[in-house]
């Protein structure tokens, strides 16, 4: 089985040693080589649609007619001239200026794509041609056609976020962590219709909507019409490039036209079923007399410095902004400055009629970390103009400051079990119980299935109940894992010693990846048991219109949740997760031993 992100690793090592051999900064080295990986992706689309079209394919005598454009615009897929192909650029002599060739490809690839045109860089003469080889048979892999050639957008996206960091393009705001667009995504579900985004930056937006809607067995680009807007022309190159390579066609425009505070570039204000975005934080200097002038402001203008005539702060126009362009049902979700939940002034008085509207939906604090570039907490906003009655007046407040997993000493995210957690909490808010029930049975299947027996009866019982035994199960299934594991000298030195430690590392990886998954499911239903939401003190607080009036129209979760006291319930389930934790430090300590023990036995046979 083949581990993907080791895999996106090594691609992204090889490829980096390359830039730094090449003495080529990150801006210099980052589009020339996402572009490659984008070819790489067209080329294999391009054969995995030749491989259809050729299966039924006419012949005349005994010669099979050959495939040509037509063919492909008929499959709605991108034809690819000969010298635009990736085999052929890979198989050219060493003697060819392979610079001047992928220049060619890319515009050969532009000519076939109204979407592409001018999209894709065509300045590859700035690497070396022993450079430019290398990389196109690092990314020539034949990993990637065992996967499948859709694994390159996941790949890409590796890339993109590698370079997030290395580049901090205006501050990094070109690429938002993944992890705070699938919160957005996950909260938001959207299915059909207008999606905005209005900062677009990389598409991460667009992407992961595309994957949401995908995976409910739906086809995003039937679906759905994306709409973007970046100023930043290199932004809205990535933005193109990882659409397409993601399967994905959409509206993106940049440039001044793009300057979403002047300009509703595709008219759609009141128009849009779904808005995202990332927008960048606490802009000044924004022209007050164009911004009215460019409307979208139900609510009118924020803080205008007198003197200058200038927003001193665009953060709610944003807001506003992001308000505006739903229609009737609309929702929308976007990232926002921590301060902006609770600033004053003419910022207040905006957020009181917000509030009033009754749209505001959700709102869920994070902590720091979550950026690739800054370490600045920052908040999650929801509207929705079609919120059931029932709910009309009130607000979901989520505090998850607390709520993370760590990555590493500069950088926290959501693990997939976190993410649905939270996504439970709100569907609770909105009485969609059965979505809920549907989480813990996804839990209970993957605990059936791993652990040793325990029926979901029982497990249904333990939800009820509280009661917390899967640390024992747990430890007799690690020593069980260690019995098998335990390989004997003579048998391991005829093993290539890479390979059992990778097998050993493997199963470390599996028991805590299983520990993190009951742990997450412990953290669920003690709070919400098979069902029921409640307000738990330190997370979560549904709070009404006139309970956010008397806080004087703040919308901080911290305000509304209050701070959770220390449980203390004896021996908890924590501790038992972390005596586990303990005993796979152990396990993998005993593994390095063993890998010594592998090595002196290969010096003596010597």
């Amino acid at each position: 089985m083949i581990n993907i992100r080791k895999f996106e690793s090594e691609l992204w090592e090889s490829a980096d040693l390359l830039r730094q051999g090449g003495n080529l900064t990150s801006n210099q080295y980052c589009m020339p080589v996402l572009a490659l990986l984008f070819l790489r992706y067209a080329y294999s689309r391009y054969k995995k649609v030749e491989e259809e079209i050729l299966k039924n394919r006419p012949k005349r005598g005994d010669r099979v007619m050959p495939v040509d454009k037509s063919d492909f615009i008929a499959k709605s897929a991108l034809f690819l001239p000969k010298e635009a192909q990736y085999e052929y650029l890979v198989n050219l002599p060493d003697n060819t200026p392979i610079g001047e060739a992928v220049n060619k490809a890319m515009r050969l690839v532009e000519e076939q794509s109204e979407q592409l045109i001018g999209v894709l860089p065509k300045n590859y003469t700035i690497l070396s041609d022993e450079l430019l080889r290398e990389l196109l048979r690092i990314f020539n892999n034949k990993t990637i056609d065992e996967v499948g050639g859709d694994i390159i957008g996941r790949i890409y996206e590796y890339f993109l976020s590698k370079f997030a960091k290395a580049v901090a393009s205006d501050d990094g705001v070109f690429f938002t962590p993944k992890s705070l667009v699938k919160m957005l995504v996950n909260i938001l579900e959207p299915e059909r219709g207008i999606l905005l985004d209005p900062a677009c930056g990389s598409g991460g937006m667009f992407v992961q909507t595309g994957d949401f809607v995908n995976q409910k067995g739906m086809n995003a680009n039937t679906q759905m019409t994306f709409y973007g807007q970046e100023k930043v022309e290199y932004n809205a190159q990535l933005c193109m490039m990882n659409m397409a390579v993601h399967g994905l066609t959409g509206k993106i425009i940049s440039g001044d036209e793009a300057n979403t505070f002047y300009h509703d570039a595709f008219n759609l204000e009141g128009k849009c079923d779904y808005v995202m975005a990332n927008p960048p934080f606490n802009v000044d200097k924004v022209k007050a007399e164009s911004t009215s002038a460019a409307g979208r402001l139900p609510f009118g203008l924020p803080g205008v410095n007198a003197k200058t005539k200038e927003v001193g702060n665009a953060n709610y126009l944003w807001i506003s902004y992001f308000n505006a362009y739903l229609n009737p049902h609309g929702r929308a979700g976007f990232v926002m400055a921590s301060s902006a939940t609770d600033s004053a002034n003419k910022d207040r008085d905006i957020r009181e009629k917000l509030v009033r509207t009754g749209d505001v939906d959700v709102i869920i604090s994070v902590g720091n970390n979550f950026f690739y570039t800054l370490s600045l907490p920052c908040s999650l906003w929801f509207f929705d103009k079609g919120k059931q009655p029932f709910n009309r007046d009130k607000v979901l407040f989520i505090d998850a400051r607390n709520y993370y997993t760590v990555v590493d000493r500069t950088l926290n995210e959501w693990s997939e079990w976190q993410l649905r957690n939270m996504q439970a909490i709100v569907h609770l808010y909105r009485g969609e119980k059965e979505k809920y029930q549907q989480l813990i049975r996804d839990y209970i299947e993957i605990l059936d299935n791993i652990t040793f027996p325990l029926t979901s009866e029982r497990l249904k019982q333990v939800i009820k109940t509280g009661e917390k035994e899967y640390s024992t199960r747990f430890m007799a299934c690690l020593e069980e894992e260690k019995k098998q594991a335990k390989i004997e000298i003579d048998s391991a030195v005829r093993k290539d010693k890479k390979k059992v430690e990778a097998e050993w590392k493997e199963v470390i990886e599996r028991w805590e990846n299983l520990v993190e998954t009951a742990r997450q499911f412990e953290w669920l239903t003690e709070k919400f048991g098979d069902g029921e939401y409640k307000d738990v003190l330190g997370l979560c607080k549904i709070a009404t219109i006139q309970e956010i009036e008397e806080k004087n129209y703040s919308l901080t979760p911290g305000a509304y949740v209050g701070v959770a006291e220390q449980e203390d319930d004896g021996v908890d389930f924590h501790e038992r997760m972390n005596g586990i934790h303990a005993e796979l430090a152990r396990l993998s300590q005993e593994a390095n031993v063993l890998m010594d023990e592998i090595q002196k036995a290969w010096e003596e046979l010597k």
